[in-house]
């Protein structure tokens, strides 16, 4: 009996250190985000013009380094006037989104319009629309400890949450991406083609949101097929095409149910947000490989900016592409090795190709990858050195904006954009191949409630 109680005390200790660890967690990240709201406030308020737009935005926002994509978009996208979006609106021919279209997915756009209920000016929109994001990182950093322990407060606690969390509509999606591994990861009570349906569900969730977890859906596809890891009950049915087939149904039925009322609606401004993206360009604003690398070589003038823009339109895409399909392969030669195919790992490494390739990278972009350098064991002086490059991204590129608005000297801030632009370029390329390899830096799996043997004894996990 002695034994019993004993292996009782250890398992309920350990539960004990997890709640605690997870409610540690939760906290510090609500005090993140106080900080991360007090940092864009700091644009925002009174005074206001006609239009509701705080007097000190324009003034502040690239000096003290408080702009955000909120408050900014409270003009010129209808939001102000409180329009439902995508249903009346389209996009001009110079590319201008009017009658309430917005440049991003469905869901998106539906938050933007909830966070502009009862607001006023841009500094009621900014704080509501704080209020509706913040439950996400709290669930996002619930999650990351339950599943990856104390490397959780790099998520909760780190320098991306504060710059980042109300500068767009970034942490829903996150949240949906990391909730599909969650569920991923969960107790094999459930099966795994049904914890593979749940997270393509959320993955499809998460592309009406902003696109991006839309790419995780081919390695997800690829671990139920294979048949999960050595924790899963259908691991002797070999490849379980039909397990794979019902997961990429739902992830394109989810799609489809969220997308088609607004494309039936109204299809112009629905598919506004895409065409907007299309011809978005690789500018000094989108800080690019492409910009800063590639754009020196076609010269100045109109010619060589079109050039330029073609050449990025055709290559960007085909190197993103390239890269998919190289961790891919990567993640199918770890499955002849170990009999699992990484899906997790394989799902960082293509966001790292398409960070690297794509022609926009937009410094918030950063929360998408925080999570993987959470769940995987990726070395410490890696994800730091990361970091700093991105806070010369995140904090360098608005103070060069402000030194060309103001006439003072750019060089310095310049290089402080280039050293942000190459390292998180090349940090990003070695990120690509680390994720590929490390097992999850904690728990494969959130643990199982016990269950007791028929004498009572012992907890069996």
């Amino acid at each position: 009996m002695s034994t019993g109680f004993a292996a009782s005390d250890l398992f309920a200790g350990r539960v004990r250190r997890r709640v605690a660890l997870t409610a540690v967690v939760v906290l510090l990240c609500g005090l993140t985000l106080v900080l991360a709201y007090m940092n864009k406030a700091r644009c925002a308020g009174p005074p206001f013009d006609a239009d509701g737009r705080s007097t000190v935005f324009d003034i502040a926002k690239d000096s003290d380094v408080c702009y955000s994509d909120i408050q900014f978009l409270w003009l010129g996208r209808d939001i102000n006037e409180h329009v439902f979006p995508y249903v009346g609106g389209g996009i001009t021919d110079d590319g201008a989104l009017v009658g309430g279209a917005v440049e991003y997915p469905v869901l998106s756009g539906v938050l933007m319009w909830l966070g502009a209920l009862g607001a006023d000016n841009d500094a009621e929109f900014l704080r509501h629309s704080a209020l509706l994001l913040a439950p996400f990182a709290l669930l996002t950093a619930w999650m990351l400890a339950r599943l990856a322990g104390p490397a959780a407060l790099l998520w909760a606690a780190g320098p991306p949450l504060v710059l980042y969390a109300f500068h767009n509509w970034e942490l829903p999606v996150v949240c949906m991406a990391v909730a599909a591994v969650y569920i991923m990861g969960c107790s094999t009570r459930y099966s795994l083609r049904t914890r593979g349906i749940v997270a393509a569900v959320l993955l499809g969730l998460g592309f009406c949101l902003k696109l991006y977890p839309g790419i995780f859906l081919l390695p997800l596809l690829a671990y139920v097929l294979t048949g999960g890891d050595e924790g899963d009950r259908d691991r002797d049915r070999g490849l379980d095409v039909r397990g794979a087939l019902l997961t990429a149904g739902a992830a394109i039925g989810t799609v489809v149910a969220v997308n088609l009322p607004f494309a039936l609606a109204g299809y112009e401004g629905w598919r506004a947000s895409f065409t907007f993206q299309q011809l978005r360009q690789a500018d000094i604003t989108t800080n690019s490989i492409w910009y800063w690398g590639l754009r020196p070589m076609f010269g100045q003038g109109a010619e060589g900016e079109t050039a330029f823009q073609q050449v990025v339109s055709v290559i960007s895409p085909l190197l993103v592409i390239a890269a998919f399909a190289l961790a891919m392969w990567l993640g199918g030669k770890r499955y002849l090795r170990t009999g699992v195919f990484p899906w997790v790992g394989v799902s960082g490494a293509m966001l790292c190709g398409f960070l690297v390739f794509h022609k926009v990278h937009s410094p918030q972009y950063t929360l998408w990858l925080v999570p993987f350098l959470v769940l995987l064991q990726v070395p410490w002086w890696l994800i730091g050195s990361y970091l700093v490059a991105d806070a010369a991204i995140g904090i360098g590129v608005f103070r060069y904006f402000y030194s060309m608005g103001s006439g003072t000297s750019v060089a310095l801030m310049e290089n402080v954009v280039q050293f942000g632009v190459w390292g998180r370029a090349g940090l990003l390329v070695v990120l690509f191949f680390v994720f590929l390899w490390p097992l999850p830096r904690e728990y494969r799996r959130v643990p199982p409630v016990p269950r007791w043997d028929p004498d009572g004894l012992i907890p069996v996990i």
